[in-house]
């Protein structure tokens, strides 16, 4: 697996260089001030010594501003480089965000939903704090580690010498353990993704579950994954149990180590005993940025674990791509042709075989067909959704290649057979996808698709709020507000697939009349396994296997006698 590194961060810490340049700089004047703190408390055990009440009073006084003074300066480190790494973090999900949505159908149908979701949020949070930790903790502790040394160094620099012997073991243990709990941290992390996709899945399809009394089976899913999270996330944290400990007693001997050499420096008299009260200040000084270097260091492994899995998302390619010099494809009239087209998903396995095909403005074409037989494959490249292998797809006689995904598809109207509704009141998904809209305009709409009256009967009308994926709307209700949608669009390309297969009677009669009144006057491909929807269509194509293997009218291909007669008599016998 590749590898990615916290490097390539650096295009999104960019932008925000001033705001870090400015906590930089108080970072400086936090540190400084530690080398003189150690110093005053050696002056204040001096002053202590001889009684001197008005020299401790004195002493006293400085320590106090020169806390305050630091203690202002980490104020404007903290908030200033919390406020980079959340604006870091911004533009991370951004752009994740957008990646995501530029990249084919054929990425969505195979990826977790709720791994992608955990991605967005809780892996960019964790870059975001890991980014901060570096500035507003790592970086300073590094910072008062050097100064604090060169302090103790200054004062008796064998005895700082001695008491550093320990230190690259230290060093090598937290490399080690950085190392393991990276690994530890992507397994868990993975199994975090697995727990949320599967809560996704069972959420959005908790009817079937009560329906079919898979209550115990989904239980019994959940707890594996649970379970699986739960080992994860507990050899992460065995892991740091053991580190601490183990980092402990190394920090603890060297400091009977100082003491020891500390007291035999002052016994020959290279040391004084207010030297010493420093230098062990300095020592103290010490312990806390010790401890938290070891603490962040974890938590930058950690970290790199959400670095590789957000740029492994930026690294996969989208593979319908806008040429640099497309177009926007102007107005048309909605002449669509297929010329020689080839497509499949896997290349051993084609699915459209050598189809050619037009349409002229304003007809009704109709695919009818076996499932599997490549009917909705072929109408998912006009969007260009897929492109395919060989051959060319032409509006108005213009090569859909040639022309902005945007343009294409603001002029290609499509109706589901599965609507989706997003959370949200009635009118935002009616205008789904225009930030600014006239409710005027999506009323009429909502006449022409048969659902201003239902509307006009909920609680708040237009601004009723609908729930995730409309589930408080009946199947009839959620298909006339995707047709006044298209409406709203006013493409002059218009794809329905099986549009009315899932509806009873009187919803379906509701459906169709508004589907006549969307259809008028445009280029209309129908998908349709219900053969009465598509009687009245101008041209009908039977497709097996990816091929146009009869073409004609109803009355037509009726007296052929073949495979669409026998639909028809299948479905009506």
């Amino acid at each position: 697996m590749k590898r990615f590194h916290y490097w390539q961060l650096l295009p999104y810490v960019q932008p925000q260089w001033k705001t870090i340049a400015q906590a930089f700089a108080c970072t400086l004047v936090f540190t400084v001030f530690w080398p003189i703190l150690a110093w005053l408390a050696g002056r204040i055990a001096a002053y202590i010594g001889q009684g001197n009440v008005t020299a401790i009073a004195q002493i006293a006084v400085i320590s106090a501003v020169v806390f305050l003074s630091q203690k202002i300066a980490q104020f404007g480190q903290d908030s200033l480089m919390a406020k980079a790494a959340l604006f870091i973090a911004f533009d991370l999900r951004q752009q994740v965000y957008a990646h995501l949505q530029r990249l084919n159908l054929s990425y969505f149908e195979t990826a977790k939903t709720g791994d992608l979701s955990y991605r967005l949020t809780e892996d960019i949070d964790r870059i975001g704090e890991v980014i901060n930790k570096v500035f507003h903790d790592f970086i300073p502790c590094v910072l008062q580690l050097i100064v604090v040394l060169g302090y103790m160094i200054y004062l008796n620099w064998q005895l700082t010498l001695s008491t550093l012997i320990i230190a690259p073991l230290m060093a090598i243990l937290i490399g080690w353990f950085g190392e393991r709990l990276q690994q530890v941290s992507r397994r868990s992390q993975n199994q975090i993704s697995d727990l949320s996709a599967l809560l996704i899945e069972v959420f959005s399809g908790i009817r079937l579950v009560q329906a079919f009394a898979a209550e115990d089976y989904a239980l019994s899913r959940f707890r594996q994954d649970a379970e699986r999270n739960r080992k994860a996330k507990y050899a992460a944290e065995r892991l740091k149990a053991i580190q601490f400990p183990v980092i402990g007693f190394l920090e603890a001997i060297s400091a009977l180590i100082l003491l020891f050499l500390g007291g035999w420096q002052i016994s020959t008299g290279n040391l004084t005993a207010s030297e010493f009260v420093s230098y062990v200040a300095g020592l103290a000084l010490l312990i806390d940025p010790i401890s938290h270097i070891t603490t962040n260091y974890n938590e930058f492994k950690q970290g790199q674990a959400s670095v590789d899995r957000i740029f492994e998302l930026l690294a996969i390619k989208p593979t319908v791509l806008e040429k640099p010099n497309a177009i926007a494809l102007p107005p048309v009239t909605g002449k669509v042709e297929y010329r020689h087209v080839c497509f499949a998903y896997k290349p051993e396995q084609p699915v459209i075989k050598d189809l050619s095909l037009l349409a002229h403005p304003g007809e009704r074409i109709a695919f009818v067909g076996a499932s599997g037989a490549g009917k909705t494959t072929i109408v998912n490249l006009l969007p260009r959704f897929y492109d395919p292998l060989s051959g060319e797809i032409l509006i108005d006689g213009i090569d859909i290649q040639d022309v902005t995904l945007r343009s294409l598809r603001r002029q290609i109207g499509i109706v589901p057979q599965e609507t989706i509704l997003f959370s949200g009141t009635i009118a935002q998904n009616i205008a789904f996808g225009k930030t600014e809209f006239d409710l005027n305009e999506i009323e009429t709409a909502a006449k022409i698709a048969n659902a201003h009256r239902f509307i006009t009967q909920l609680p708040y009308g237009y601004d009723t709020v609908v729930g995730e994926r409309g589930v408080n709307l009946s199947g009839g209700q959620r298909q006339r507000l995707a047709i006044a949608r298209a409406v709203l669009l006013n493409p002059r390309i218009l794809i329905l697939d099986e549009a009315t297969s899932a509806l009873d009677s009187e919803s379906e009669a509701l459906v169709q009349e508004a589907l006549e009144r969307l259809m008028h006057g445009r280029t209309v491909f129908i998908i349709a396994h219900r053969l009465a929807t598509v009687r009245r269509c101008d041209r009908i194509l039977v497709i097996e296997q990816g091929q146009i293997v009869e073409s004609g009218t109803h009355e037509e291909l009726l007296a052929l006698s073949r495979r669409y007669a026998r639909y028809y008599s299948q479905q009506f016998n």
